[in-house]
């Protein structure tokens, strides 16, 4: 893992305002490590770089990492996901569709 300051980009106000990257936030390469105290003087430009250029950051606190601070992975269910999951349900048996059949009698 790199560290912030060894690759040259320090966390500054002003320096990560600007649109979300045109690529996806999560495929970034390479989390940066920080100090816990290093994130917690920076943390809303800390965030902003997550949310606008889609950086991640590995927090650590005593020289051992505790945790990661990433873009959210946008929930992603296509319609070829849905058919697939219809598909794996159990078919409904005779005795099913009697049950639907006079359940629509007796709303009529």
């Amino acid at each position: 893992m790199k560290s912030v300051r060894a690759e040259g980009a320090p966390l500054q106000k002003g320096r990560t305002r600007g649109k979300r990257p045109s690529s996806s936030p999560v495929a970034h390469k390479t989390a940066h490590t920080l100090s816990a105290t290093q994130a917690e003087r920076t943390f809303s430009d800390l965030l902003n770089r997550v949310r606008y250029r889609g950086e991640a950051f590995v927090i650590e606190r005593g020289g051992e990492p505790v945790c990661e601070i990433s873009p959210v992975k946008p929930p992603r269910f296509t319609g070829a996901d849905l058919a697939a999951l219809l598909r794996s349900l159990p078919k409904p048996d005779a005795g099913f569709w009697d049950a639907v059949e006079e359940a629509t009698r007796q709303e009529s």
